[in-house]
């Protein structure tokens, strides 16, 4: 491995210019969130790469790692790739589309029922 000119701790401590978009009423659900997608987006990453070896594997039957890093996925690929990603982003992500959902049913005098409205229900039945 060659060496690496990138210093990681002085770009993990640099912040973005302007005001950070703040989603969540504490600070504290907004940290987690922020580790959280980070934690996501280098998984992602890691997920493409081993993409990456399997393919080359599948189709060289070797690896040696300029092969991994040079490695570009045709116009086939990156659509399956892309289709993958937002598959996975659309698993971490289900909670919270769900809660949104459950508002807006609430909001909007929705199908949510009282536990009388159900009990009422199943004895009906």
């Amino acid at each position: 491995m060659g060496e690496m000119n990138v210093d990681y701790i002085a770009d993990a401590g640099r912040k973005a210019k302007g005001k950070r978009p703040q989603f969540f009423e504490l600070a504290e659900s907004e940290r987690i969130m922020g580790i959280l997608m980070a934690v996501v987006e280098e998984l992602a990453v890691t997920r493409e790469r081993l993409d990456t070896v399997e393919r080359l594997l599948e189709s060289t039957g070797k690896l040696d790692r300029s092969a991994i890093d040079a490695f570009h996925p045709d116009a086939a690929q990156a659509r399956e790739r892309g289709l993958m990603n937002q598959e996975y982003i659309a698993r971490v992500m289900r909670i919270l589309q769900q809660e949104r959902e459950a508002l807006e049913e609430t909001l909007s005098g929705g199908p949510e029922k009282t536990l009388d409205e159900v009990s009422a229900q199943l004895g009906e039945t």
